[in-house]
Protein backbone atom coordinates (compact mmCIF):
# COMPACT_ATOMS: atom_id res chain seq x y z
CA UNK A 1 0.00 0.00 0.00
CA UNK A 2 1.60 3.30 -1.09
CA UNK A 3 2.65 5.12 1.75
CA UNK A 4 1.86 9.45 2.30
CA UNK A 5 3.97 12.28 4.08
CA UNK A 6 2.72 15.55 4.61
CA UNK A 7 5.94 17.70 5.06
CA UNK A 8 5.68 21.46 6.43
CA UNK A 9 8.21 23.87 6.17
CA UNK A 10 8.23 27.54 7.79
CA UNK A 11 9.81 30.47 7.24
CA UNK A 12 13.24 30.42 8.16
CA UNK A 13 13.33 27.39 5.78
CA UNK A 14 12.36 29.09 3.09
CA UNK A 15 13.91 33.06 3.82
CA UNK A 16 15.42 33.08 0.34
CA UNK A 17 16.07 31.48 -2.48
CA UNK A 18 18.90 29.13 -1.23
CA UNK A 19 17.26 27.85 1.46
CA UNK A 20 14.21 27.18 -0.97
CA UNK A 21 16.84 25.16 -2.95
CA UNK A 22 18.19 22.99 0.06
CA UNK A 23 14.07 22.37 0.97
CA UNK A 24 13.53 21.38 -2.17
CA UNK A 25 16.92 19.04 -2.14
CA UNK A 26 14.81 17.64 1.22
CA UNK A 27 11.94 16.82 -0.67
CA UNK A 28 13.40 14.83 -3.40
CA UNK A 29 15.50 13.02 -0.82
CA UNK A 30 12.57 12.22 1.03
CA UNK A 31 10.92 10.68 -2.39
CA UNK A 32 14.08 8.59 -3.11
CA UNK A 33 14.87 7.05 0.02
CA UNK A 34 11.63 5.98 0.96
CA UNK A 35 11.05 3.93 -2.57
CA UNK A 36 10.68 0.81 -1.81
CA UNK A 37 11.24 -2.08 -4.40
CA UNK A 38 7.56 -3.14 -5.66
CA UNK A 39 5.62 -0.45 -3.74
CA UNK A 40 4.79 2.80 -5.74
CA UNK A 41 7.06 4.71 -3.54
CA UNK A 42 6.12 8.02 -1.25
CA UNK A 43 3.04 10.31 -1.88
CA UNK A 44 4.13 13.56 -0.80
CA UNK A 45 2.18 16.67 0.26
CA UNK A 46 4.25 19.92 0.76
CA UNK A 47 3.05 22.88 3.10
CA UNK A 48 5.01 25.98 3.09
CA UNK A 49 4.43 29.31 5.02
CA UNK A 50 5.92 32.79 3.86
CA UNK A 51 8.85 33.73 2.87
CA UNK A 52 11.01 34.45 6.83
CA UNK A 53 9.12 37.90 8.15
CA UNK A 54 6.82 38.40 5.17
CA UNK A 55 3.76 37.84 7.16
CA UNK A 56 4.82 40.24 9.63
CA UNK A 57 5.68 43.02 6.90
CA UNK A 58 2.65 42.44 5.11
CA UNK A 59 0.56 43.36 8.49
CA UNK A 60 2.53 46.31 9.35
CA UNK A 61 2.68 47.78 5.51
CA UNK A 62 -1.73 46.81 5.59
CA UNK A 63 -1.95 49.02 9.23
CA UNK A 64 0.01 51.81 7.83
CA UNK A 65 -1.38 52.62 4.34
CA UNK A 66 -4.46 52.60 6.43
CA UNK A 67 -3.59 55.09 8.43
CA UNK A 68 -1.85 57.19 6.21
CA UNK A 69 -3.57 56.95 2.52
CA UNK A 70 -0.31 57.07 0.67
CA UNK A 71 -0.55 55.80 -2.64
CA UNK A 72 3.05 56.78 -3.71
CA UNK A 73 4.41 54.31 -0.68
CA UNK A 74 1.87 51.63 -1.33
CA UNK A 75 3.30 51.57 -4.69
CA UNK A 76 7.15 51.06 -3.20
CA UNK A 77 6.31 48.51 -0.89
CA UNK A 78 4.66 46.05 -3.51
CA UNK A 79 7.89 46.70 -5.37
CA UNK A 80 10.32 45.90 -2.95
CA UNK A 81 8.32 42.69 -2.06
CA UNK A 82 7.93 42.08 -5.51
CA UNK A 83 12.17 42.18 -5.85
CA UNK A 84 12.53 40.03 -3.27
CA UNK A 85 10.37 37.19 -3.98
CA UNK A 86 11.98 37.42 -8.20
CA UNK A 87 15.05 37.07 -6.23
CA UNK A 88 14.57 34.26 -4.34
CA UNK A 89 13.05 32.51 -7.80
CA UNK A 90 16.21 33.48 -9.59
CA UNK A 91 18.26 31.83 -6.72
CA UNK A 92 16.22 28.70 -6.47
CA UNK A 93 15.03 27.76 -10.08
CA UNK A 94 17.49 26.46 -12.80
CA UNK A 95 15.36 26.02 -15.53
CA UNK A 96 14.69 29.33 -17.88
CA UNK A 97 11.15 28.44 -18.96
CA UNK A 98 10.21 27.67 -15.16
CA UNK A 99 11.68 30.59 -14.15
CA UNK A 100 9.64 32.69 -16.75
CA UNK A 101 6.34 31.17 -15.38
CA UNK A 102 6.92 31.99 -11.78
CA UNK A 103 8.12 34.84 -12.29
CA UNK A 104 4.95 35.53 -14.53
CA UNK A 105 2.50 34.20 -11.55
CA UNK A 106 4.58 36.49 -9.26
CA UNK A 107 3.95 39.41 -11.12
CA UNK A 108 0.10 38.86 -11.16
CA UNK A 109 -0.28 38.09 -7.56
CA UNK A 110 1.77 41.04 -6.64
CA UNK A 111 -0.66 42.99 -8.65
CA UNK A 112 -3.79 41.53 -7.16
CA UNK A 113 -1.91 42.72 -3.47
CA UNK A 114 -1.55 46.15 -4.86
CA UNK A 115 -5.07 46.64 -5.79
CA UNK A 116 -6.11 45.61 -2.76
CA UNK A 117 -3.39 47.88 -0.64
CA UNK A 118 -4.59 50.92 -2.75
CA UNK A 119 -7.78 50.40 -1.99
CA UNK A 120 -7.72 50.37 1.47
CA UNK A 121 -5.11 53.19 0.91
CA UNK A 122 -8.19 55.38 -0.48
CA UNK A 123 -10.67 53.91 1.59
CA UNK A 124 -8.79 54.87 5.09
CA UNK A 125 -10.10 51.35 6.74
CA UNK A 126 -8.83 48.42 7.07
CA UNK A 127 -10.99 45.72 8.08
CA UNK A 128 -10.73 42.08 9.23
CA UNK A 129 -11.09 40.69 5.75
CA UNK A 130 -9.29 42.96 4.20
CA UNK A 131 -6.24 41.63 6.19
CA UNK A 132 -6.50 38.43 5.98
CA UNK A 133 -6.46 38.84 2.23
CA UNK A 134 -3.40 41.01 2.09
CA UNK A 135 -1.25 38.43 4.63
CA UNK A 136 -2.31 35.36 2.75
CA UNK A 137 -0.10 36.89 -0.21
CA UNK A 138 3.01 36.22 2.02
CA UNK A 139 2.16 32.12 1.44
CA UNK A 140 0.59 32.76 -1.92
CA UNK A 141 3.69 33.84 -3.14
CA UNK A 142 6.40 30.92 -1.67
CA UNK A 143 3.90 28.54 -2.63
CA UNK A 144 5.08 28.78 -6.69
CA UNK A 145 8.79 29.54 -6.02
CA UNK A 146 8.83 26.12 -4.20
CA UNK A 147 6.85 24.20 -6.87
CA UNK A 148 8.82 25.77 -9.48
CA UNK A 149 12.12 24.85 -7.69
CA UNK A 150 10.81 21.21 -7.41
CA UNK A 151 9.87 21.17 -11.20
CA UNK A 152 13.19 21.86 -12.15
CA UNK A 153 14.81 19.46 -10.23
CA UNK A 154 12.37 16.84 -12.58
CA UNK A 155 9.56 16.84 -10.27
CA UNK A 156 6.12 17.21 -11.58
CA UNK A 157 4.96 19.66 -7.75
CA UNK A 158 1.85 21.60 -8.39
CA UNK A 159 1.08 24.89 -6.11
CA UNK A 160 -2.15 25.02 -4.42
CA UNK A 161 -3.75 28.37 -2.38
CA UNK A 162 -5.39 27.00 1.08
CA UNK A 163 -8.60 26.92 -0.76
CA UNK A 164 -7.62 25.38 -3.91
CA UNK A 165 -6.93 22.59 -1.43
CA UNK A 166 -10.32 22.33 0.15
CA UNK A 167 -9.19 24.13 3.57
CA UNK A 168 -13.29 25.52 3.22
CA UNK A 169 -13.64 27.55 6.37
CA UNK A 170 -16.30 30.50 8.12
CA UNK A 171 -16.11 33.68 8.16
CA UNK A 172 -13.94 34.12 11.51
CA UNK A 173 -10.77 36.33 10.32
CA UNK A 174 -7.96 36.45 11.40
CA UNK A 175 -8.99 32.99 13.00
CA UNK A 176 -11.09 30.73 10.94
CA UNK A 177 -12.48 27.55 11.64
CA UNK A 178 -12.85 24.71 9.03
CA UNK A 179 -16.52 23.55 7.75
CA UNK A 180 -17.88 20.76 8.78
CA UNK A 181 -17.55 19.49 5.18
CA UNK A 182 -13.83 20.45 4.85
CA UNK A 183 -12.13 16.87 5.43
CA UNK A 184 -13.86 15.50 2.83
CA UNK A 185 -13.30 18.61 0.48
CA UNK A 186 -9.80 17.91 1.04
CA UNK A 187 -9.42 14.20 0.70
CA UNK A 188 -11.40 14.71 -2.99
CA UNK A 189 -8.79 17.59 -3.81
CA UNK A 190 -5.71 16.08 -2.97
CA UNK A 191 -6.06 12.40 -3.50
CA UNK A 192 -6.47 12.86 -7.26
CA UNK A 193 -2.95 14.88 -7.28
CA UNK A 194 -1.32 12.06 -5.35
CA UNK A 195 -2.99 9.17 -7.63
CA UNK A 196 -1.22 10.80 -10.74
CA UNK A 197 2.02 11.05 -8.88
CA UNK A 198 1.94 14.29 -8.28
CA UNK A 199 3.73 16.60 -5.62
CA UNK A 200 1.15 19.24 -4.47
CA UNK A 201 2.47 22.35 -2.79
CA UNK A 202 0.29 24.05 -0.27
CA UNK A 203 0.16 27.90 0.65
CA UNK A 204 0.20 26.88 4.48
CA UNK A 205 -2.12 29.24 6.77
CA UNK A 206 -4.56 30.39 4.21
CA UNK A 207 -8.15 28.76 3.23
CA UNK A 208 -11.11 30.54 1.55
CA UNK A 209 -14.83 30.68 2.52
CA UNK A 210 -17.60 28.84 0.45
CA UNK A 211 -18.12 32.05 -0.96
CA UNK A 212 -14.32 32.08 -2.24
CA UNK A 213 -13.17 34.70 0.50
CA UNK A 214 -9.75 34.47 1.38
CA UNK A 215 -9.43 34.13 5.09
CA UNK A 216 -6.57 33.03 7.63
CA UNK A 217 -6.17 30.18 10.41
CA UNK A 218 -4.27 32.59 12.72
CA UNK A 219 -0.53 33.21 13.02
CA UNK A 220 1.78 30.09 13.13
CA UNK A 221 -1.45 28.68 11.33
CA UNK A 222 1.11 26.66 8.32
CA UNK A 223 1.42 23.93 11.12
CA UNK A 224 -2.39 23.94 11.02
CA UNK A 225 -2.69 23.57 7.47
CA UNK A 226 -0.03 20.60 7.43
CA UNK A 227 -2.18 18.88 10.08
CA UNK A 228 -5.37 19.59 8.57
CA UNK A 229 -4.60 17.80 5.31
CA UNK A 230 -2.39 14.81 7.13
CA UNK A 231 -5.79 13.69 9.06
CA UNK A 232 -7.62 14.45 5.83
CA UNK A 233 -5.79 12.13 3.73
CA UNK A 234 -4.82 9.71 6.32
CA UNK A 235 -1.17 10.58 5.95
CA UNK A 236 1.43 7.99 7.44
CA UNK A 237 3.13 10.97 9.22
CA UNK A 238 2.88 14.77 9.28
CA UNK A 239 6.53 16.04 9.43
CA UNK A 240 7.04 19.63 10.67
CA UNK A 241 10.42 21.53 9.98
CA UNK A 242 11.18 23.82 11.89
CA UNK A 243 15.02 26.11 12.80
CA UNK A 244 15.02 23.77 16.24
CA UNK A 245 15.99 19.99 17.09
CA UNK A 246 12.31 19.25 17.93
CA UNK A 247 10.27 19.64 21.19
CA UNK A 248 12.23 20.78 24.00
CA UNK A 249 12.04 20.67 28.09
CA UNK A 250 12.33 24.50 27.90
CA UNK A 251 13.01 27.42 26.12
CA UNK A 252 16.60 26.86 25.36
CA UNK A 253 16.76 31.10 25.05
CA UNK A 254 15.90 31.02 28.98
CA UNK A 255 17.25 27.63 30.14
CA UNK A 256 20.65 26.38 28.83
CA UNK A 257 20.54 22.84 29.75
CA UNK A 258 17.38 22.61 27.78
CA UNK A 259 16.89 19.23 26.03
CA UNK A 260 14.75 17.78 22.85
CA UNK A 261 12.20 15.32 24.24
CA UNK A 262 12.82 12.65 21.68
CA UNK A 263 8.54 11.33 22.37
CA UNK A 264 6.07 13.47 23.54
CA UNK A 265 1.87 12.29 23.32
CA UNK A 266 -0.17 14.54 21.56
CA UNK A 267 -2.43 15.03 24.75
CA UNK A 268 1.08 16.58 26.27
CA UNK A 269 2.16 18.29 23.39
CA UNK A 270 -1.35 20.23 23.26
CA UNK A 271 -0.83 21.25 26.73
CA UNK A 272 2.55 22.70 25.74
CA UNK A 273 1.61 24.56 22.75
CA UNK A 274 -1.75 25.99 24.22
CA UNK A 275 0.69 27.65 27.17
CA UNK A 276 3.24 29.24 25.02
CA UNK A 277 5.07 26.70 23.38
CA UNK A 278 5.65 28.71 19.63
CA UNK A 279 6.81 25.38 18.30
CA UNK A 280 3.52 24.30 16.96
CA UNK A 281 0.21 25.82 16.51
CA UNK A 282 -2.29 25.50 19.59
CA UNK A 283 -4.79 24.03 17.33
CA UNK A 284 -2.21 21.69 15.21
CA UNK A 285 -2.67 18.94 17.47
CA UNK A 286 -6.66 18.51 17.10
CA UNK A 287 -6.80 17.09 13.53
CA UNK A 288 -3.83 14.56 14.02
CA UNK A 289 -4.92 13.39 17.13
CA UNK A 290 -8.52 11.83 15.74
CA UNK A 291 -7.07 9.90 13.37
CA UNK A 292 -4.05 8.46 15.40
CA UNK A 293 -1.72 10.60 12.66
CA UNK A 294 1.48 10.87 14.60
CA UNK A 295 3.66 14.29 13.68
CA UNK A 296 7.95 14.49 13.77
CA UNK A 297 9.27 18.01 14.36
CA UNK A 298 12.42 17.97 12.45
CA UNK A 299 15.25 20.31 12.38
CA UNK A 300 15.68 21.47 9.01
CA UNK A 301 19.65 22.57 9.96
CA UNK A 302 20.12 18.79 11.09
CA UNK A 303 18.08 16.80 8.56
CA UNK A 304 19.02 13.24 9.41
CA UNK A 305 18.41 14.17 12.96
CA UNK A 306 15.04 11.97 14.20
CA UNK A 307 13.40 15.30 16.32
CA UNK A 308 10.63 14.58 18.21
CA UNK A 309 7.81 12.53 17.49
CA UNK A 310 4.55 13.31 18.47
CA UNK A 311 2.11 10.29 19.23
CA UNK A 312 -0.83 8.62 21.19
CA UNK A 313 0.27 7.15 24.02
CA UNK A 314 2.20 8.72 26.59
CA UNK A 315 5.94 7.38 27.05
CA UNK A 316 6.63 5.83 30.57
CA UNK A 317 9.64 8.14 32.12
CA UNK A 318 10.79 8.01 35.36
CA UNK A 319 10.42 12.19 35.32
CA UNK A 320 6.76 12.87 36.24
CA UNK A 321 7.51 16.50 34.27
CA UNK A 322 8.86 16.76 30.60
CA UNK A 323 8.79 20.61 30.13
CA UNK A 324 8.26 24.06 31.42
CA UNK A 325 7.00 27.01 29.60
CA UNK A 326 5.27 30.11 30.13
CA UNK A 327 3.76 32.97 28.58
CA UNK A 328 4.97 36.59 29.27
CA UNK A 329 3.31 39.00 27.80
CA UNK A 330 0.35 38.65 29.96
CA UNK A 331 -2.21 40.32 32.47
CA UNK A 332 -4.40 38.52 35.64
CA UNK A 333 -7.71 40.48 36.34
CA UNK A 334 -9.34 40.21 39.54
CA UNK A 335 -13.04 40.24 39.88
CA UNK A 336 -15.30 40.50 42.64
CA UNK A 337 -19.05 39.52 42.27
CA UNK A 338 -21.99 41.43 44.07
CA UNK A 339 -25.55 41.74 43.45
CA UNK A 340 -26.12 37.95 42.28
CA UNK A 341 -26.83 34.57 44.19
CA UNK A 342 -23.96 32.66 42.81
CA UNK A 343 -20.30 32.17 41.39
CA UNK A 344 -21.90 30.76 37.60
CA UNK A 345 -23.70 34.20 37.51
CA UNK A 346 -20.73 35.94 37.94
CA UNK A 347 -19.46 33.66 35.43
CA UNK A 348 -21.74 33.53 32.99
CA UNK A 349 -22.11 37.09 32.31
CA UNK A 350 -18.34 37.76 32.45
CA UNK A 351 -17.38 35.05 30.01
CA UNK A 352 -20.24 35.67 27.47
CA UNK A 353 -18.82 39.44 27.02
CA UNK A 354 -15.00 38.10 26.97
CA UNK A 355 -16.17 35.53 24.05
CA UNK A 356 -18.25 38.46 22.10
CA UNK A 357 -14.95 40.49 21.88
CA UNK A 358 -12.96 37.40 20.90
CA UNK A 359 -10.43 37.75 24.08
CA UNK A 360 -8.28 34.48 24.85
CA UNK A 361 -8.70 33.11 28.07
CA UNK A 362 -5.12 31.67 29.31
CA UNK A 363 -6.11 30.60 33.04
CA UNK A 364 -9.15 30.83 35.26
CA UNK A 365 -9.27 30.17 39.06
CA UNK A 366 -11.77 31.17 41.65
CA UNK A 367 -13.00 31.66 44.65
CA UNK A 368 -16.98 30.57 45.68
CA UNK A 369 -17.21 32.13 48.98
CA UNK A 370 -16.29 35.45 48.17
CA UNK A 371 -17.65 34.80 44.62
CA UNK A 372 -14.28 36.37 43.06
CA UNK A 373 -12.56 35.16 39.87
CA UNK A 374 -9.42 35.57 38.13
CA UNK A 375 -8.00 35.39 35.07
CA UNK A 376 -4.92 35.29 32.83
CA UNK A 377 -5.17 37.09 29.47
CA UNK A 378 -2.76 38.34 27.08
CA UNK A 379 -1.73 41.47 27.75
CA UNK A 380 -2.32 42.85 24.15
CA UNK A 381 -5.91 42.23 25.14
CA UNK A 382 -6.23 44.11 28.31
CA UNK A 383 -8.19 46.79 27.18
CA UNK A 384 -10.72 45.33 25.54
CA UNK A 385 -11.44 42.87 28.48
CA UNK A 386 -11.70 46.38 30.64
CA UNK A 387 -14.22 47.75 28.36
CA UNK A 388 -15.83 44.44 28.18
CA UNK A 389 -16.41 44.09 32.02
CA UNK A 390 -17.08 47.64 32.75
CA UNK A 391 -20.48 47.03 30.50
CA UNK A 392 -21.37 44.82 32.65
CA UNK A 393 -22.70 46.45 34.89
CA UNK A 394 -24.78 48.67 32.49
CA UNK A 395 -27.74 46.81 33.54
CA UNK A 396 -27.38 46.70 37.02
CA UNK A 397 -24.69 45.88 39.62
CA UNK A 398 -22.49 42.33 38.82
CA UNK A 399 -19.04 43.60 39.61
CA UNK A 400 -18.23 44.88 43.12
CA UNK A 401 -14.97 45.49 42.06
CA UNK A 402 -11.78 44.49 39.75
CA UNK A 403 -8.02 44.97 39.44
CA UNK A 404 -5.40 43.65 36.64
CA UNK A 405 -2.00 43.51 37.19
CA UNK A 406 0.55 42.97 33.98
CA UNK A 407 3.75 42.45 36.01
CA UNK A 408 3.56 38.70 35.70
CA UNK A 409 3.74 35.84 34.05
CA UNK A 410 2.02 32.35 33.41
CA UNK A 411 3.52 29.66 33.73
CA UNK A 412 2.81 25.91 33.21
CA UNK A 413 4.76 22.24 34.06
CA UNK A 414 3.44 19.61 31.60
CA UNK A 415 3.88 16.06 31.88
CA UNK A 416 1.59 12.79 31.47
CA UNK A 417 3.66 10.93 34.41
CA UNK A 418 1.97 13.61 36.72
CA UNK A 419 -1.40 12.28 36.89
CA UNK A 420 -1.44 10.03 39.84
CA UNK A 421 1.50 10.46 41.13
CA UNK A 422 1.33 11.57 44.84
CA UNK A 423 3.64 14.67 45.73
CA UNK A 424 3.86 16.34 41.58
CA UNK A 425 2.33 19.62 42.82
CA UNK A 426 4.41 19.83 46.44
CA UNK A 427 7.47 19.20 44.36
CA UNK A 428 6.90 22.43 42.29
CA UNK A 429 5.55 24.41 44.82
CA UNK A 430 9.02 23.56 47.24
CA UNK A 431 11.27 24.50 44.30
CA UNK A 432 9.40 27.94 44.15
CA UNK A 433 9.51 28.63 47.52
CA UNK A 434 13.14 27.60 48.25
CA UNK A 435 14.10 30.00 45.41
CA UNK A 436 11.80 32.71 47.31
CA UNK A 437 9.45 32.88 44.52
CA UNK A 438 6.36 33.85 45.41
CA UNK A 439 2.66 32.77 43.43
CA UNK A 440 0.11 34.92 42.94
CA UNK A 441 -2.52 32.29 41.03
CA UNK A 442 -2.76 27.89 40.46
CA UNK A 443 -4.86 26.26 38.30
CA UNK A 444 -4.70 22.65 37.20
CA UNK A 445 -6.99 20.86 34.75
CA UNK A 446 -8.68 17.45 35.74
CA UNK A 447 -6.24 15.23 33.29
CA UNK A 448 -3.71 16.59 36.07
CA UNK A 449 -1.23 16.28 32.50
CA UNK A 450 -0.12 20.43 33.83
CA UNK A 451 0.16 22.58 37.02
CA UNK A 452 0.08 26.06 35.45
CA UNK A 453 0.68 29.32 38.12
CA UNK A 454 1.71 32.96 38.02
CA UNK A 455 4.46 34.43 39.28
CA UNK A 456 5.97 38.07 38.96
CA UNK A 457 7.54 38.49 35.91
CA UNK A 458 10.89 39.54 37.58
CA UNK A 459 10.86 35.22 39.23
CA UNK A 460 9.56 33.79 36.05
CA UNK A 461 13.12 32.64 34.36
CA UNK A 462 14.01 31.75 38.22
CA UNK A 463 11.08 30.17 38.82
CA UNK A 464 11.26 28.40 35.51
CA UNK A 465 15.31 27.16 36.43
CA UNK A 466 14.67 26.09 39.61
CA UNK A 467 11.41 23.47 38.17
CA UNK A 468 13.77 22.34 35.24
CA UNK A 469 16.10 21.40 38.26
CA UNK A 470 13.80 19.83 40.31
CA UNK A 471 12.67 17.05 37.67
CA UNK A 472 15.72 16.95 35.84
CA UNK A 473 14.54 17.64 32.57
CA UNK A 474 17.99 18.84 31.30
CA UNK A 475 19.62 15.39 32.37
Amino acid sequence: MRRVRVMKFGGGAVADGKKIKTVANLIRQSKEETEEKGSNGLGLVVVTSAIFEITDILHEHASRVAKEGDVEKVKKIVNELKNRHETAAYEAIDDKHVLNVVKKEIEERVGEMEKALVGICLLGELTARSLDYIVSFGERLAAPILAGTLQSMGMDAVHLTGGDAGIITNANYGNAQLTSDAEQTIRGRIMPLLDDNKIPVISGYTGETKKGITTTLGRGGSDYTATIIGAAIDADEVWLWKETEGIMSADPKIIKDARKIPYISYMEAMELSYFGASILHPRAIEPVMRKKVPIRVKNILKPEDTGTLIGEEPEKTERAAKAITLIENTSIINIAGAGVRSISDVAARIFSVLAAEGVDVIMISQGSSERNISIVIESAQLESVISAIQSINAEGTVIRDFTSNSDVCAMSVVGAEMAGTPGVAGEVFSALGKGGISIIMISQGSSEFNISFVVKKKDAYKAAQAIHDMFGMGM
